[in-house]
């Protein structure tokens, strides 16, 4: 493959207990076995929350997709991933009438979620979509002038192993993450999809 026929692929992992984690780990690990994916663990390098912002701005720049990996906490990240959004989108950088670094990049959050998907809708518990929980990522991609596409999302985390749902999802994870780094996903269609594993069939081009 040359440079130009594929993506370049930033994972910005978050969990602040990964080796206790059955879902994010899992994935991670089979992440960072694919070619062309570059896996950062963010609470393993920076422990102190002293983030590099030179060091994340030129990752950024090197890379065509950039994924936030994380368990969904209270509805959002977990707290090095806002810290992180807070400093390393300058303004002039990430945003503002000098701020293009980041036009055109495609973002995306992979997560796992505690409940049940049935709870995230008008009638659930929660009242809401996960892709409408994520609105302000999305509007985050928007001001940044990336373009943005619906979570990669597994519910009912908790019990995904006892339910044996984990070892499918991995596959998929892998799937998604060839055909973002080959350029086989249709984009258009997948901006549209709730979530962008509930028919991978249907977004991933065989050309």
């Amino acid at each position: 493959m040359t440079r130009k026929s594929v993506n370049r692929i930033l994972i910005l992992l978050a969990h602040p207990s990964l080796d206790r984690s059955e879902v994010n780990g899992p994935l991670a690990q089979a992440a960072a076995d694919i070619e062309g994916i570059t896996l950062v663990d963010l609470y393993a390098e920076y422990p102190d929350f002293q983030i590099d912002i030179d060091r994340e701005q030129q990752r950024l720049l090197n890379h065509d997709v950039i994924i936030f990996q994380h368990p969904l906490y209270w509805y959002s990240t977990p707290a090095i991933l806002k810290e992180w959004q807070d400093l390393v989108l300058e303004h002039d950088f990430a945003y503002g009438s000098k701020g293009t670094a980041l036009h055109g990049k495609l973002f995306l959050n992979a997560l796992s979620a505690g409940g049940a998907e049935a709870a995230y809708r008008a009638e659930g518990y929660n009242h809401f979509t996960i892709r409408e929980l994520l609105q302000p990522m999305e509007q985050m991609a928007s001001l940044c002038g990336m373009r943005y596409l619906p979570p990669f999302a597994l519910f009912g985390a908790r019990t995904a192993v006892d339910e044996g749902r984990i070892e499918h999802h991995i596959d998929n994870w892998i799937e998604l993450l060839k055909a973002l780094r080959d350029q086989k996903l249709d984009i258009e269609t997948a901006q549209n999809l709730p979530r962008l594993n509930s028919d991978l069939n249907q977004i991933i081009k065989e050309t």
